[in-house]
């Protein structure tokens, strides 16, 4: 790494320090990719993209910038003028096929719960329960009913019969089901088709769910919630599982496997002999 530094050096205006800091943190990316160890592989277009989207978790967007320009840079200098394969991805703070860590679902709980009205609370937790329990998008939660979802008596599963284009039924995650069942309890009404989100609201548009998470109250230290975000992390819990995935295709609604493809980066690597062990099947 001195060495491509030190080439690179009399041609950048950054300092020596600044370029092997951020090109240390791009070796031991490629190290744990099982990428080979040449700073030159390193330093293609594509493989900076994937460090700066996959590789800095729990980064700034403003930092990322700054290790992806210098890595350009250092790229260019290194190997010659880039090649016109397209502009790099704009950074946003809130990718929405970046899972949420363990830590920040329990932020999120915990500012659904810190909400100032009911009507806030209760509608942050029923997001969080769809997103995070059954993985549905902002678009499949404006037209369910209370009585979509399911129970199947004390201790048994809830199930979400899902409306739309991509009508289906999926099972809830056991330690949101409780969640789901109460938030559905709460609104549910003998005769009546009671929505299960915002049910006091008569417009129901594309927009329902932007315009709710709009009048929240935010908390600086909580990450936003987003539908994308939220339905992306029960995706990667489901891979890293190790469920089958014509399951996971189904319980999602995607047609194919290539709509699982933005998330792939962030599902769990399988241990070397563990890989092997599966590659090699059963007797």
């Amino acid at each position: 790494m001195r060495q491509i530094v030190r080439e690179a050096d009399p041609l950048l205006p950054y300092k020596a320090t600044e370029l092997l800091g951020v090109l240390a943190k791009l070796a031991l990316f490629a190290d744990a990719q099982g990428v080979p160890a040449e700073a030159r592989t390193w330093l293609s277009a594509e493989f900076i993209e994937r460090f700066i989207q996959v590789g800095c978790p729990g980064v700034g967007e403003a930092t990322r910038g700054n290790y992806r320009s210098r890595l350009l840079r250092l790229r260019e200098a290194v190997n010659g003028p880039p090649l016109v394969t397209g502009m790099p991805v704009k950074l946003s703070a809130s990718d929405v096929s970046r899972p949420y860590s363990p830590a920040e679902q329990v932020a999120l709980w915990g500012w659904a719960a810190g909400q100032p009205t009911a009507a806030l609370r209760s509608g942050c937790r029923v997001l969080l329960a769809l997103g995070l329990g059954v993985g549905l998008d902002s678009a499949e939660v404006v037209p369910l009913r209370a009585h979509d979802v399911r129970t199947a008596g004390a201790g048994g599963p809830v199930t979400l019969a899902v409306r739309g284009p991509r009508q289906r039924l999926v099972v809830c995650r056991r330690r949101i089901e409780r969640v789901l069942a109460e938030e559905a309890g709460a609104v549910v009404r003998e005769g009546q088709a009671s929505y299960l989100f915002r049910p006091a609201a008569t417009g129901r548009g594309k927009n329902t769910v932007t315009n709710f998470l709009a009048r929240t109250v935010k908390n600086p230290k909580v990450p936003a919630l987003s539908m994308g975000r939220a339905r992306a992390t029960w995706l990667v819990a489901l891979i890293d599982e190790g469920l089958p995935l014509t399951v996971i295709v189904a319980a999602s609604g995607v047609r194919t496997l290539h709509g699982l493809s933005r998330v792939l980066p962030f599902a769990r690597p399988a241990h070397a002999q563990l890989a092997g062990e599966l590659l090699r099947g059963t007797a």
